[in-house]
């Protein structure tokens, strides 16, 4: 049985990827992990907020995104496992080999930060086996978009 890790942290932006992946071939035999990748909370609200209250709220979040987004794979007829990361995400994906025993795929569903909330929807980040994007995406968008120009500017002074 196939494991794959999926990092969710919008219900909304994640449903047509989930849709599209529960529909593939391989669903049915595929061991689905989502993660549940909650909001930071900012460090003026953490002054006035206990730590029982900020885990409560974490656990609500959560339980609302499960309540979203979990029926989607749940009806492929692969497992699927529930998970609220408390932690960093490094550190949540070595407990999971651990516990699993093997590299799983990870996808990164979490909405981009850079981008607007009206945005259309795009490709996941699919990150491989056992390995974590570095925020490499908008540098390498930039030395494309240079490249294109230069391209461009070249063929105009021709």
């Amino acid at each position: 049985m196939e494991t794959i890790i999926v990092y969710l942290d919008d219900a909304e932006y994640a449903q047509p990827l989930l849709q599209s992946m529960a529909q593939a071939p391989r669903a049915a035999n595929t061991h689905w992990v989502v993660v549940a990748c909650a909001p930071r909370i900012t460090h003026r609200v953490s002054k006035w907020v206990s730590n029982r209250a900020r885990e409560n709220w974490r656990t609500k979040w959560a339980d609302k995104l499960f309540a979203a987004s979990l029926p989607l794979l749940q009806g492929s007829a692969g497992q699927v496992t529930p998970l609220l990361a408390r932690g960093p995400l490094a550190e949540v994906v070595d407990q999971l080999r651990q516990e699993l025993g093997t590299s799983p795929q990870i996808i990164d569903l979490r909405r981009p930060k850079l981008e607007s909330h009206t945005a259309p929807v795009h490709a996941p980040a699919v990150l491989g086996k056992g390995k974590l994007q570095t925020g490499r995406a908008l540098p390498a968008v930039l030395a494309a978009m240079a490249t294109c120009l230069g391209v461009f500017l070249e063929e105009a002074l021709i």
